[in-house]
C-alpha cells in the first residue's frame, strides 16, 4: 500500500505535466480559427463560473435561499451596481429569506 502513494504521485504528476507542456509543444503558430480562439477565451470564465454556482447554491441553509441571492446579484450588477452593492444586496436578500423563512 505504502509503495502505491508514490505511484500515484508520480502518475498525477505526469499527467498534470503532460496537459500543460503538450500545447506548448505541439502548437508553435499562432491560432487563427476564429472558433478556437473563441473557445479559449471563454474557458477560464466557464472554469470560474462552474466551481462557483454549487457554492452558491450550497452555502446557504436553503438551496432557495441562495438562488434569490444569486438572481438578486444578477439583477444589481445587470442595472449597472457597483461589486460592493451587488454583495451587499445579494447578502440582505439571502438574510432576509433565511430570517423570515
Amino acid at each position: 500500500m505504502k509503495g502505491n502513494i508514490y505511484w500515484y504521485i508520480f502518475v498525477m504528476a505526469g499527467v498534470t505535466y503532460l496537459i500543460r507542456v503538450l500545447p506548448l509543444t505541439l502548437i508553435r503558430k499562432p491560432i487563427k480559427n476564429k472558433w478556437i480562439r473563441s473557445f479559449l477565451y471563454y474557458v477560464p470564465y466557464v472554469t470560474l463560473a462552474v466551481m462557483t454556482f454549487p457554492g452558491i447554491l450550497t452555502a446557504t441553509s436553503s438551496v432557495w435561499s441562495g438562488a434569490a441571492g444569486l438572481l438578486a446579484a444578477l439583477g444589481l450588477a445587470f442595472f449597472g451596481a457597483s461589486l460592493f452593492q451587488v454583495a451587499v444586496g445579494a447578502c440582505g436578500v439571502v438574510f432576509l429569506l433565511e430570517l423570515f423563512l
